[in-house]
């Protein structure tokens, strides 16, 4: 059965899309940390990053710059920190979350239910960034 990122990737889910190629796809969290939270996924469903190919992972975490690189532009952060925890869905990931304190990036503390019409902003704005970055 596929992952649930492969069915956000295919449809199958719906999905805030920032940015995609052939090789790698991003996606805003629909239960983020922080306003602005993505998670950078490789097309190909591999459980553990780094049992990735090493020019692979290069060109993962170049994208991964990118999309980080964007979400900076558009959030009002210190810094995107980012975190590979890839217990809780066997598909690797990595999560970007804008950050201005150390416990902004606390996986145990509460989630934020943003609405429909402000994960569809925020989206777009990241995208529309990484876009300016070519």
């Amino acid at each position: 059965m596929s992952s649930i990122f492969s069915r956000i990737y295919n449809g199958e889910i719906p999905g805030y899309f920032i940015a995609r190629n052939e090789e790698f796809f991003a996606i805003l969290d629909i239960n983020p940390l922080t306003m602005g939270h993505a998670l950078v996924i490789p097309i190909v469903e591999t459980d553990y990053l780094f049992d990735l190919d090493a020019e692979f992972l290069a060109r993962y975490m170049a994208f991964t710059q990118k999309i980080a690189k964007a979400i900076k532009a558009v959030i009002d952060c210190k810094r995107v920190g980012v975190a590979v925890i890839g217990l809780e869905v066997p598909h690797a990931h990595i999560h970007l979350v804008p950050i201005n304190h150390v416990g902004d990036i606390n996986f145990e503390k509460a989630k934020l239910s943003p609405g429909e019409s402000e994960m569809k902003n925020t989206c777009e704005l990241i995208a529309q960034a990484f876009t300016s970055l070519d």
